[in-house]
């Protein structure tokens, strides 16, 4: 019997008690809710319609500002950007003045006539308008080409230069084995001289013309004539304007030069209407922002400060209509003041041309042709006049003189005894000698070599008298000391090479051996020997082994009159921005400062000593007469050997001798230098050993000349 189970006891569960919030409080929380979220809103709108109201304040003036304050301006942006600008052809350069403001170089307007081509003008219309032209202005067509001139034929004869294609040919042109421009290549080829014989001499005039208009960039205007264009001519194409289709006139611009040839090499060139950029400055031209046809300087100054004398050229906007509207008028370049004395430069140009001739006609001179000659401003750098020229022998004999200034840059010559008192310099500052040392005056022989002597026997000599009488044993024996070595006559001399180093490193604290930086676009260096031979060390000191131009011994001369400072030497002094009215100076840009490139490092008593002995060379020494009446002056003769190729086969085969001079004046307080070269002056070759005074002859009268000039 199952038994039953028992059952089992529930247990009731106590329900949750919830504590209920009364309504009219939940009521009471929801609107205050309501109402700081309503506050929020309300102040973020406040917010949110103030920076609209901001924001469309801003764009409001800037609007203002667009449409109404600025209006014009934006409106001529938007012309220059729709529409295409060009630049006139070009406008007058700056004027150059010398030291004293005398104009060297100014502008000169000239009647010119030229083409501007319209989109509405065809090849036809060209033809047409050239032999127009041709008929009623007088043209020089010298320069047109056969080349030319068959394009002009085939332009005229387009039918039946075709038929100078054969179909073979036409057909290859189809599948384009051969180009159009193969095509037209075999057409010029096959165009006959008969065919080009039909044109006569107005023909021949238009074709030129046609070339012409159509030279260079079609928008550019083209010049037509500017030479010799008479009062008719100018007065035709100026009255038929506007049935002539492009053809105008206007007045251009040419350089003259109100001194003549006078310094007018350095003073450069600027390239013509129709030469435009010269293909070999093209890329540096072109690099820097210019057109091919722009007139630019290509040589010496006016190449070298292009940057100030070029104009501005005016500026036109190209019309729908083709017309031209101007938009900025330009203006002419700024004007330089240069650092020479033109009265000066007259002088020593005067001496220079009558002293080469005259000098031709001595003894000895049949390799001689040249003189150069450097007048500085020993304080600052500044050249005060300078100079080369050169005389040649016309096919009958007779003698004319050609400028040849670019030389006192880039022709290094020989120097001989000029540079003595840098190598006194080496020998005080190694310690080969001192101020008063004394050494006997005598040849020098080394060992299978020739005797090294002075010009004479100078005895028992100090270093003042070393200079004075200009030894060439006493700076040998320098030059033996520096290197370390010991004398035997006739015997094998060994020397440092490192004296070398010593010789040149003081010959280039005073600008020998180095560019001197004048501010020319050429410079030459000069020849720097590479052999360390005992025998060249000698005759370094003597220099007879390096080569310098002109303008390094200026700077070298120069360095020595203010007492061991070496300037820079330049041309430009000032700048002046153009004026209004052209007789007077604009705004100064620019004015020149003197530029420290170094000093000499050696004591001032050494540099005292040197200047001393140079001051005993023109008051009783060598180098007496050579700075003319004024005795307070100083400097140094010099006299070397050259070598020279007298059958133009690439081989030295003539000894020569060429004569220099460097000085300056006064010697206590110099306010000038001066550095004569001749070079090739004599030679020995007949055995005759005759010198011209000819350096002599040309800076006494130059140096009486300044004193004149500076009163």
């Amino acid at each position: 019997m199952l038994k039953r189970k028992k059952p089992i006891n529930k247990v009731k569960k106590k329900k949750r008690q919830v504590k209920k919030t009364p309504i009219k409080t939940i009521n009471k929380k929801k609107k205050d809710k309501n109402k700081y979220l309503l506050e929020l809103i309300e102040k973020r709108y406040v917010v949110i319609t103030v920076l609209i109201l901001t924001l469309f304040s801003c764009i409001s003036l800037r609007l203002f500002k667009l449409q109404i304050l600025d209006n014009e301006k934006y409106i001529e942006k938007l012309a220059l950007s729709v529409e295409k600008t060009i630049e006139s052809t070009s406008t007058p350069r700056g004027r150059i003045y010398d030291r004293n403001y005398n104009l060297l170089v100014d502008n000169e307007a000239i009647k010119t006539i030229y083409y501007k081509k319209s989109s509405k003008v065809s090849t036809s219309d060209e033809i047409e308008i050239a032999y127009t032209i041709a008929s009623n202005i007088e043209i020089d067509y010298s320069k047109l080409t056969t080349y030319r001139l068959k394009e002009f034929w085939y332009l005229n004869n387009k039918e039946k230069a075709k038929e100078k294609i054969t179909d073979e040919e036409w057909e290859k042109n189809n599948k384009r084995k051969l180009s159009d421009d193969d095509i037209e290549d075999l057409i010029y080829e096959r165009i006959t001289d008969e065919e080009l014989s039909e044109y006569n001499e107005l023909d021949k005039e238009a074709a030129y013309i046609y070339y012409l208009m159509n030279k260079g960039y079609s928008y550019a205007e083209k010049i037509i004539k500017n030479v010799n264009v008479t009062e008719e001519e100018y007065a035709y194409i100026s009255e038929n304007v506007d049935t002539l289709k492009g053809f105008n006139t206007k007045l251009d611009w040419e350089r003259i030069y109100l001194y003549g040839d006078t310094f007018k090499t350095i003073l450069g060139s600027v390239s013509s209407n129709s030469q435009g950029i010269p293909a070999e400055l093209a890329t540096y031209y072109l690099n820097n922002g210019y057109s091919l046809d722009d007139r630019v300087g290509i040589s010496y100054l006016e190449y070298q400060y292009e940057n100030y004398l070029k104009g501005k050229k005016a500026t036109y906007k190209v019309l729908s209509d083709n017309t031209y509207e101007i938009v900025d008028p330009g203006s002419r370049g700024n004007d330089i003041v240069l650092t020479i004395d033109i009265n000066l430069q007259q002088y020593l140009e005067q001496v220079l041309t009558s002293e080469v001739i005259s000098t031709k006609y001595e003894a000895n001179t049949e390799y001689y042709n040249r003189s150069f000659a450097v007048i500085a401003d020993p304080n600052n750098g500044e050249i005060l006049a300078m100079s080369g020229k050169q005389v040649r022998t016309r096919d009958d004999g007779s003698l004319y003189v050609v400028d040849y200034t670019p030389g006192v840059v880039t022709l290094p010559v020989t120097p001989g005894s000029i540079v003595k008192g840098a190598s006194m310099l080496v020998g005080y500052k190694y310690g080969a000698i001192n101020i008063g040392t004394y050494m006997q005056d005598e040849c020098i022989k080394i060992k299978d070599t020739p005797e090294k002597c002075s010009w004479t026997n100078l005895g028992y000599i100090n270093d003042v008298d070393a200079l004075k009488f200009s030894s060439n044993s006493y700076q040998y024996k320098i030059a033996i000391s520096v290197g370390n070595g010991t004398y035997t006559y006739n015997s094998s001399l060994n020397l440092d090479s490192s004296a070398f180093d010593k010789y040149r490193q003081m010959y280039a604290e005073f600008g020998l051996g180095i560019k001197t930086g004048i501010d020319l676009p050429v410079e030459s260096l000069g020849y720097s020997g590479t052999s360390t031979l005992p025998g060249h060390l000698l005759d370094y000191a003597i220099g007879q082994y390096d080569t310098y131009t002109p303008i390094q011994l200026s700077q070298y001369i120069s360095t020595l009159a203010n007492g061991g400072t070496r300037y820079q030497p330049y041309l430009l002094k000032e700048v002046y921005a153009p004026s209004d009215d052209d007789s007077t100076f604009g705004k100064k840009i620019y004015e020149s400062e003197k530029i420290v490139l170094g000093t000499v490092d050696v004591e001032s008593q050494y540099m005292d000593r040197v200047r001393y002995s140079l001051s005993q060379v023109v008051a009783s020494g060598l180098g007496y007469g050579y700075m003319g009446y004024y005795t307070n002056s100083s400097g140094k003769t010099g006299t070397s050997q050259s070598f020279i190729d007298t059958d133009g086969n690439g081989v030295v085969d003539t000894e020569t001798i060429t004569t220099a001079f460097v000085g300056y004046s006064p010697s206590d307080n110099p306010a000038m230098s001066i550095v004569v070269v001749s070079p090739d002056v004599s030679h020995n070759n007949n055995g005759y050993s005759y010198q011209s005074s000819v350096t002599k002859r040309i800076t006494s009268a130059v140096v009486n000349k300044f004193y004149e000039l500076r009163g």
